[in-house]
């Protein structure tokens, strides 16, 4: 095996974080249990994932609160990155890396519709391609270049800029010459956004009056918003932008529940009166195309041209907290549990 793949142990049962109950918003530790199954076998068309490192996303809030996604008992339905042990698919490999839908647990038996990558020859650690390889920075790079290719004398804003997917939204701006401003929640971020993500300039949204500083940094208004919050900040962020500026709806992190619908500004006489185009972004619409772009970021990674943040625990209780850290700003990029251990 290549020497990103570390060793790893092949554990006798399947340990898993299952739901225990449907969750009132945000996740909490009292809505999972932990229990052990029977490692499953592959039928035809399948094959077994050891899965290394589970990821926590916010979309996760959402699928808790989905019968059909997760149900009551079943593993909390996540992305993970793993090696394969056994197939039954001739198209996929013992030994290949893999990331996915596997849910939190040991082992996983897959098919083809449940990857989002597949990955014979690994060229940077496998944490990354669940990271700035994998689903958040495959949307930074999908939604900014489908929707709002940056180029020189731009301006961009970006919410969540310290995030896996702000982070790399703010380099690819960067390099590609645009004025780039990050919005994020902590003094410290802010320095990481100035000091390592391409960002001219960042600010915390926490402190001061945000209308105001957005005033200062941009009189003239900002082309395009990366927007990962929605509520307030984007309240706030709408009445500065500039006349056909363009708006990426890639997140709603700031509305903690959607029932009851939440109300505030009515925020269409800014898009009529800017001529905005505002646009969603739901990154499952486009797996076809992870591949091109975990190539382009890959290459951007192995040149030094793409920086990281990364927090991982070891050990599978880890991964509930992994999840609450995110809703609370506790994260230090992108969240991560190996599990690979005995």
């Amino acid at each position: 095996m290549t020497h990103f793949i570390p060793p790893f142990a092949s554990p006798s049962t399947n340990r898993q974080i299952v739901l225990a109950r449907r969750p009132a918003g945000t996740p909490g530790r009292d809505d999972f249990a932990s229990q052990n199954a029977p490692v499953p076998s592959p039928g035809d068309g399948t094959f077994l994932v050891r899965n290394l490192y589970l990821s926590a996303d916010p979309v996760q809030r959402g699928w808790a609160a989905n019968p059909a996604l997760t149900p009551i008992g079943a593993p909390m339905r996540a992305l993970a990155v793993g090696v394969v042990v056994d197939s039954k698919d001739p198209s996929i490999r013992a030994g290949e890396v893999v990331y996915g839908f596997f849910g939190w647990q040991d082992y996983a038996v897959a098919t083809r519709a449940d990857l989002l990558s597949l990955i014979p020859n690994p060229r940077a650690p496998l944490s990354t391609y669940a990271g700035v390889l994998g689903m958040p920075g495959v949307t930074a790079w999908l939604a900014l270049h489908d929707i709002a290719p940056p180029s020189a004398g731009q301006s961009v804003l970006v919410s969540t800029a310290a995030g896996t997917v702000g982070s790399v939204v703010g380099q690819i701006a960067r390099q590609a010459g645009a004025h780039v401003v990050g919005l994020t929640g902590s003094d410290q971020k802010v320095a990481a956004c100035i000091d390592r993500f391409g960002y001219h300039e960042a600010y915390n949204y926490k402190t001061g009056d945000l209308a105001e500083t957005l005033a200062r940094a941009r009189p003239e208004g900002f082309n395009t918003y990366f927007d990962n919050t929605g509520g307030w900040i984007l309240d706030t962020a709408i009445r500065a932008m500039a006349r056909h500026g363009r708006i990426i709806q890639c997140g709603t992190a700031a509305t903690p529940s959607w029932t009851p619908p939440p109300t505030g500004l009515r925020n269409e006489r800014e898009v009529l009166m800017r001529v905005l185009s505002w646009t969603g972004f739901f990154i499952f619409d486009h797996a076809h195309r992870f591949g091109e772009a975990v190539d382009r970021l890959t290459d951007m990674l192995v040149a030094g041209q793409l920086d990281r943040d990364e927090t991982v625990e070891a050990g599978l209780p880890h991964v509930v907290g992994a999840l609450e850290a995110l809703f609370t700003g506790a994260n230090s990029g992108k969240t991560l549990t190996y599990i690979g251990e005995d």
